[in-house]
Formats: structure tokens, C-alpha cells, sequence
């Protein structure tokens, strides 16, 4: 295929996308989400890396560690807010096309449900497949292990999400009561949690004190986006909402001497996001709130074909990028552990030579990723050929997976 015919069918398929998108769908939401999904395996490839010990096994590292002037960056790429956001207004509408089509909350929370949890058991069961082929490949165990770690790391978010989404109901109902102060409390328990695991009585408080965070936390974009779609948060409250988040974190940074990365940093006593600290809702209140006051723009900008047809792509593959991306970078890594220290891929992120070429690699990591999504995208679709046993087979790999990762085996 030469370049004048790519280029024509390109754009033909671009036309297509566009022609069929119908005329009341809300491509600002489509393209904040899609944003939002593009900023976790940037943020994965960017700010995590790797170190090879004596015995040519990888473990995991992070820039942040020598480079910490570079956690301002995690600011941007850490985009789960606007996700939420985003999962609370789509959930909205679903759920009011559910209602108003006849269909229970129950069959409609199943639908949902099954839609998160069919690519999470996927790729832990294709990955359960994978180790022992990897040892008998000369892979290290050490290497397998740290692999499994960072796929099953970010599928936390997918159980989150699960039990939000199955209260969508009751984000509905206090929409209704309160409009966009339904979020407040889950605000004000989070900052008391945070009061009392940092504050003067942190020493008698327990360990898992912190874990009390990790509902309100992520719960507090999506009741927003919930009221955001119910039509009880508009311009004025988006203000409110990006002027108060930005002073909040400013004040959470500057007085309170919050750690400023809002990823987690090895060797560092504090975290902002597992569980979710304060700072990180600081940050989802200001996201949304910019993110509702440039709804309009945004979607007049994805008028344009050319920029739409990515965003869709993106949207159909929004569960793939999320349980993919990290084997994508790990294709790459793993091969590469067997050659030595490798700039970017296998040698320690504490120079700005890795910095560079981290950079200079994310285009293949992009490229895997792709290559993975064509055959990982089926996972998305209802498993209609996949029988009780089949089903039950990839049950039981992705649990010995999750406990293999979890290093209780």
C-alpha cells in the first residue's frame, strides 16, 4: 500500500467515524474520558522504570526518586478525577435510558458490571497462562514477579469503580436532595481521616485508618459527575469548584507540607493516592471544575473529523489501555533485560540520559500496546462463544494470578 492510498483510506475511515457518530452524542464527555484514559499509560511509562540487579532481573524504580522537581508532572497525568467525573455523568445517562427503556437497576448495574469485569479477567488470565511459559523462557523470577505487580497494579482502580458504579442509584437520589453539596461529605471525611493519620494524634492511630479514605476519595468526582449530569452543577458551581480546588491545593501543599507527588515515590513514608489523600481530591475538584467549564469548547473542537476519530477509538478500547499498557512496556522491557542496562528500558532511572530516552521509547510502547489491543480488544465483547467451563477455567487462572501477584504465594 503506498502513501497516497493510506492517506485516502485514512481519511475515509475518518468520514465513516464521524458520519455514523450520532447527532446528540456529547463528545466533550467522550473526549475528557479519553484524555483521562491516555494520561494513565503516559503517567505508567513516564514516572515508572526499572533497574536490573547482578542476576539480570528487573525491579521497579522510579525517576521521582532522584528527579524530585519532576512530580509536578504527576499533577497532570494524574487524570482519575476527571475519569470518575466522567463515569458519574455517562453512568447518569445509562442509567436513565435504562429506566426509561423498562430495564431493572439490577439487569442494568449486571450489564455494567460485566463490561469492567470481562477484560480484568482476560488479561489476569492470559497473564496466569504466561508464567510458567516465561520460566521456561530464562525469564528470572524475580522479573516475573515484578511483572505481575505492575499489571495487576492499576486493575485496582477497576474494583473501585465497581462498587461506585453499583451505588449509582443512591449518587442519584442525593443529587436530587442536595444537588452538588452531596459531595461535600465525602470531602469532609477524607480530611478527617487525613487529620487524624497526620495530625497530632497520628501516632496511637492504627495502619489501616488510611484505608477509610479509598471510597470517599474516588467517590467524591463521581457523585459530581453524577450531579454534573442530573443538571445540579453548572458554570457557577464549576467555579466554585476549580477556585476552591486550587487554593485547597495550594494551601495542602505549601502549609501542610502535603508530599507533591500524587504518585507514590519508593522510599517515601507518605502517599497521596493509595488511598487517596486529601491533595488528590484538592486536585479532582479543580480538574472537574475546569473540566466543566470547557465542555463547550471542547466540543466544538471535536467537530473536527480528524480529531473525533482517535477519541472514539479510544472510547472503544477504553478497558483494553487500561489492563494492556503495562505488558505493552514490559514486551519491550523483558527482552531487553537479557542484553544488560539499557537506557530507558533496563537501566536505572536516576539520569536525565533516561529521561530522554524513556522519552524516545514511549512510541514503541505505543506501538505494543496497538499490537496487544488487536487481539485483547475481544476480551470487551460479551463472551458469547466462551462456554461455563471456558468461563470457569479463566476464573480460576486469574485468581491464582492475583495471588501470585500479590505475593501471597
Amino acid at each position: 500500500m503506498n502513501l497516497s492510498t493510506l492517506r485516502s483510506s485514512t481519511a475515509s475511515a475518518v468520514a465513516s467515524i464521524d458520519a455514523r457518530t450520532p447527532v446528540h452524542r456529547d463528545r466533550a464527555i467522550d473526549g475528557l474520558r479519553a484524555l483521562a484514559l491516555l494520561a494513565v499509560p503516559t503517567g505508567h511509562w513516564l514516572l515508572g522504570g526499572f533497574t536490573l540487579d547482578g542476576e539480570g532481573a528487573l525491579h521497579n524504580a522510579s525517576p521521582l526518586s532522584a528527579f524530585g522537581f519532576f512530580a509536578p508532572v504527576s499533577w497532570v497525568l494524574q487524570m482519575l478525577g476527571v475519569f470518575f467525573l466522567v463515569g458519574g455523568h455517562a453512568s447518569v445517562l445509562s442509567y436513565r435510558r435504562a429506566r426509561e427503556g423498562g430495564t431493572s437497576t439490577t439487569h442494568w448495574l449486571r450489564g455494567r458490571l460485566a463490561r469492567l469485569g470481562r477484560p480484568v479477567l482476560g488479561v489476569t488470565a492470559v497473564w496466569a497462562a504466561m508464567i510458567p511459559v516465561l520460566y521456561a523462557l530464562g525469564v528470572p523470577g524475580t522479573t516475573v514477579r515484578t511483572g505481575c505487580t505492575l499489571v495487576i497494579q492499576p486493575l485496582w482502580f477497576v474494583g473501585v469503580y465497581t462498587v461506585i458504579t453499583a451505588l449509582t442509584p443512591w449518587c442519584i437520589r442525593a443529587s436530587h436532595r442536595f444537588g452538588a453539596w452531596a459531595a461535600a461529605p465525602l470531602l469532609g471525611a477524607v480530611a478527617t481521616v487525613d487529620f487524624l493519620r497526620y495530625g497530632p494524634l497520628s501516632a496511637v492511630m492504627p495502619s489501616w485508618l488510611s484505608l477509610l479514605n479509598l471510597l470517599p476519595g474516588w467517590m467524591f468526582a463521581y457523585q459530581l459527575g453524577v450531579c454534573w449530569g442530573e443538571k445540579r452543577l453548572g458554570r457557577r458551581g464549576a467555579w466554585v469548584l476549580f477556585i476552591g480546588g486550587t487554593a485547597l491545593f495550594a494551601t495542602l501543599l505549601l502549609v501542610f507540607h502535603y508530599p507533591t507527588s500524587m504518585v507514590g515515590v519508593p522510599g517515601e513514608t507518605r502517599t497521596n493516592s493509595h488511598p487517596p489523600s486529601l491533595l488528590v481530591l484538592a486536585l479532582a475538584a479543580a480538574q472537574s471544575g475546569a473540566a466543566i467549564l470547557l465542555r463547550d469548547r471542547i466540543s466544538r473542537l471535536l467537530r473536527r473529523p480528524v480529531l473525533w476519530a482517535p477519541v472514539v477509538v479510544i472510547n472503544l478500547s477504553a478497558m483494553t489501555v487500561l489492563c494492556w499498557h503495562q505488558t505493552a512496556m514490559l514486551a519491550a522491557a523483558v527482552p531487553a533485560s537479557f542484553a544488560g542496562e539499557i537506557p530507558g528500558l533496563t537501566a536505572g532511572p536516576d539520569s536525565w540520559v533516561w529521561i530522554a530516552a524513556r522519552v524516545a521509547w514511549l512510541p514503541l510502547f505505543g506501538a505494543l500496546l496497538v499490537l496487544i489491543g488487536r487481539y485483547a480488544r475481544g476480551f470487551e465483547a460479551p463472551w458469547k462463544r466462551a462456554t461455563r467451563g471456558r468461563r470457569a477455567l479463566a476464573g480460576v487462572l486469574a485468581a491464582g494470578f492475583t495471588v501470585f501477584a500479590l505475593g501471597l504465594a
